[in-house]
Parts: C-alpha cells; sequence; structure tokens
C-alpha cells in the first residue's frame, strides 16, 4: 500500500473513532482509537526499518 492509502486508513479509524465517542459507545471508540495508534505505530516501525 502506498502512503497516502496508509494515512487514509488511519484517518478513517480516528474519525470513526471521534464519532463513536461523540455518541456515547465509549467501548468502541477506546477500540478504535487504539487500533488507529497500533496500526500507525506498525507504519512508523516499517518506515523506519527500510
Amino acid at each position: 500500500m502506498s502512503n497516502v492509502n496508509k494515512d487514509i486508513i488511519i484517518g478513517l479509524i480516528f474519525i470513526a473513532g471521534i464519532w463513536s465517542f461523540i455518541s456515547g459507545q465509549f467501548i468502541i471508540s477506546t477500540v478504535l482509537f487504539a487500533s488507529a495508534a497500533i496500526y500507525s505505530n506498525i507504519v512508523m516501525r516499517t518506515k523506519l526499518s527500510n
């Protein structure tokens, strides 16, 4: 995947987490924020290793 696609995926997960938080679904928003953070860290580590 290109960098733009990865950025779009991370952004969509983050926006979905914000929307879940506003809706009051705190468990789902926590999972979405955590998955965005973990995926972002994985992407950054692969960039550094290459």
